[in-house]
């Protein structure tokens, strides 16, 4: 595509596509990843940028980086300050795009970069998101694929969000993605907080090569991890706009419970002649209705928490300690957003270079 013509498809956006992936010592695959990268980009027409986040790595990808942002002028690399995990990498890398459609992707190249142009062609036809659903993984069945699609089927229940493959590629709208708020473990819960927001998605099948070199840094404490992760996606699309909801049920059924035992009390005393102040039933009873007052107490506190936490966090949960790259970027609001609130932590970071 020629220059002009790229300039005025993109609108408002600097870039068509920006390509976000989390690198946490991944020296054997870096190289391979921006030249099939770039391969694939150019063979699109498309304007893009390639932005490499260095999650603290402790071998030698951080100096490949520099030398592939110093001869690729659509290459940026961005370094975290330490290791903050695969999630908050993507976090950094997000906030640091310009384009008109983010593609969120891993390093290691068990996403494919061949597949991009079939999402890019899929998410212009007016979705807010749209995820590679991998075909015949080369993973372990035990560790890998089993628990995977327990988990997303778990997910699909909790979020109501048809995806049967949370965890492949995934192509967002620029706006869409800079505007998600991810904590720590939500990198996998992305189509349903897409989904959540009122978003459109859907999934296109993709292949799924084995990873390119090196080792999975995948263990089985992660699924683990994601067992608390539906747990927060049940709570967050159920009761997190209004948690008095939650609570407030709970403190209603405790209450009930609570009235029918005092109830069967009170006819044993009036009727019966039985004793009920000294009695374990009457003491369950007393702790049931305290708990309730309990459980209320907490959803309006929550319900306040809730009202006030958007206007008054600012603060991002990553510091970047320098962004490398051959060339001058349009400054991009959520990116400057994001390095103020990183500022506000404390921080700061050298000027862009």
């Amino acid at each position: 595509m020629h220059p002009t013509q790229a300039s005025s498809a993109q609108g408002d956006f600097p870039v068509e596509v920006s390509i976000v992936t989390p690198m946490h010592n991944e020296e054997l695959c870096v190289r391979e990843f921006h030249r099939r990268m770039s391969a694939v980009l150019r063979g699109m027409g498309v304007s893009h940028e390639i932005i490499l986040v260095n999650d603290g790595s402790t071998d030698k990808t951080p100096e490949i980086i520099r030398e592939l942002s110093a001869a690729d002028p659509n290459l940026v690399g961005v370094f975290l300050a330490r290791n903050r995990g695969q999630c908050t990498a993507i976090y950094a890398g997000i906030q640091h795009s310009c384009g008109r459609y983010v593609v969120i992707m891993d390093g290691d190249l068990q996403h494919p970069p061949e597949e991009v142009p079939k999402l890019i062609e899929t998410i212009r036809q007016g979705f807010d998101l749209v995820k590679g659903m991998r075909q015949r993984r080369q993973e372990s069945l035990l560790l890998r694929r089993i628990p995977s699609r327990v988990a997303n089927y778990l997910m699909r229940a909790t979020s109501k969000c048809d995806i049967h493959d949370m965890g492949g590629l995934s192509v967002i709208k620029g706006e869409v993605a800079r505007g998600l708020k991810l904590r720590e473990g939500q990198h996998r819960l992305i189509p349903a907080l897409v989904y959540g927001q009122g978003g459109a998605v859907c999934e296109v099948p993709t292949s799924a090569p084995p990873r390119f070199a090196g080792k999975s840094h995948y263990g089985i404490g992660r699924s683990v991890d994601v067992l608390f992760d539906i747990v927060l996606l049940w709570f967050q699309n159920s009761y997190k706009q209004r948690p008095v909801y939650l609570f407030g049920r709970i403190s209603l059924w405790l209450f009930l419970v609570a009235s029918l035992i005092m109830c069967w009390l009170l006819y044993g005393k009036l009727f019966l002649g039985e004793h009920m102040g000294t009695r374990p039933p009457f003491l369950g009873a007393v702790l049931l209705y305290l708990s309730s007052l309990g459980f209320m107490s907490t959803g309006l506190i929550l319900e306040l928490l809730v009202n006030t936490h958007d206007a008054v966090s600012r603060a991002t949960p990553y510091k970047v300690r320098e962004i490398v790259t051959s060339r001058g970027r349009t400054a991009c609001p959520a990116a400057d957003e994001a390095d103020a609130g990183d500022g506000a932590e404390g921080g700061g970071q050298p000027p862009r270079q």
